[in-house]
């Protein structure tokens, strides 16, 4: 893994504060992190909190001019003017709260690099002011990263209010994972050996590593229902080998343990496994087959489990579906030994 190159750490819920203060206030942040992360994920789910729209501009893309605007003379004028188009132009005449994200920033030659330095700091375009109620975010990969950066304009870099250094954090991304229907196999998996959530590896070959990005598409794979000569080869090709290897170890693991349908028919009765990756199995399970309509049964089997795993299970579906919080199994539970737990009253 490439080490730290701004000194400034932060998790996705920190970053995800930063940002809802600063976009309001107008105070441009760039975000440094390897590639797959959830740099651009974290940005956009805090403009939807601070209800900003958000526009995405990739730099490395772009021409200089998408920064300072085409010139133009209205016939028998003296002299021209710039005038702004694409997305420049939306920001420009923005009308509404807005986010102009420039991602993989570091990626963008030099002279797109200072054909935005006005923009961000100054809030003009060759004289046309950016309105009030825009705002400016930055993200880019780390020179180590093997992502095409070669580092920023020093004026470019003091021109943000903060650099800060986004790294993965496990309970983050199962807060993120539950929410989002991450296939419970690699819940279990990643909770069993969460050094496995961000396992980046820059390299020139041609394969992937583990990393929040590319566990959603082994995830997405997993939904196909692949026969199992074609599942690790696509899950490899997501995750990397090693990686895919524990996928389908885990899977292999889970055919032997009792199936989300026969436990919700008789969670009372239903076995509980002893080992923790099974419990780990089971628990992520049950959270993501939770609904509204058979909670009741969740909890009668929640109840059974080691405590930390019943609180996992629990948290998961609430995760999943808030609806499940206002269901009368819901509220008999908040006052047993499980809702205490999930409360951390005990």
């Amino acid at each position: 893994m490439a080490e730290n190159q701004t000194g400034v750490i932060v998790r996705p819920h920190q970053l995800s504060k930063i940002l809802a203060k600063a976009i309001p206030k107008r105070l441009p942040v760039l975000v440094v992190g390897a590639p797959g992360i959830g740099k651009s994920s974290v940005v956009e789910q805090a403009c939807e909190a601070a209800g900003y729209r958000l526009i995405v501009c990739f730099p490395a893309l772009s021409d200089p001019t998408e920064f300072k605007g085409l010139p133009w003379a209205e016939a028998g004028a003296t002299r021209a003017t710039f005038l702004p188009y694409g997305q420049l132009a939306e920001a420009v005449f923005a009308t509404v709260p807005t986010a102009f994200f420039l991602d993989d920033l570091g990626q963008a030659t030099p002279a797109v690099q200072a054909a935005s330095m006005s923009l961000i700091l100054n809030r003009e375009v060759n004289g046309v002011k950016i309105p009030d109620h825009v705002s400016f975010i930055g993200a880019t990969n780390r020179r180590a990263d093997r992502a095409g950066v070669s580092g920023l304009l020093e004026p470019l870099k003091s021109r943000f209010a903060t650099i800060v250094e986004l790294q993965p954090a496990p309970d983050d991304w199962f807060e993120w994972a539950a929410a989002h229907g991450i296939n419970p196999v690699l819940m279990a998996l990643l909770r069993l050996k969460p050094e496995l959530l961000h396992k980046f590896e820059p390299t020139a070959d041609l394969t992937n590593s583990p990393n929040p990005r590319t566990w959603n598409f082994a995830s997405q794979w997993l939904a196909l229902d692949l026969d199992d000569d074609c599942l690790f080869p696509a899950v490899a090709g997501a995750v990397g080998a090693g990686a895919a290897a524990e996928v389908v170890g885990m899977i292999r693991m889970m055919r032997d343990l009792p199936s989300p349908d026969e436990i919700l028919l008789d969670p009372r009765n239903a076995p509980v496994p002893e080992d923790p990756s099974a419990l780990y199995a089971v628990a992520s399970a049950l959270g993501y087959y939770a609904t509204a309509t058979n909670f009741g049964a969740v909890v009668d089997y929640a109840k059974r489990l080691p405590a930390e795993y019943g609180v996992l299970a629990i948290r998961d579906a609430q995760r999943r579906d808030r609806g499940i919080c206002k269901t009368n199994a819901y509220m008999q539970m908040v006052n047993s030994d499980l809702g205490k737990a999930i409360s951390g009253q005990r």
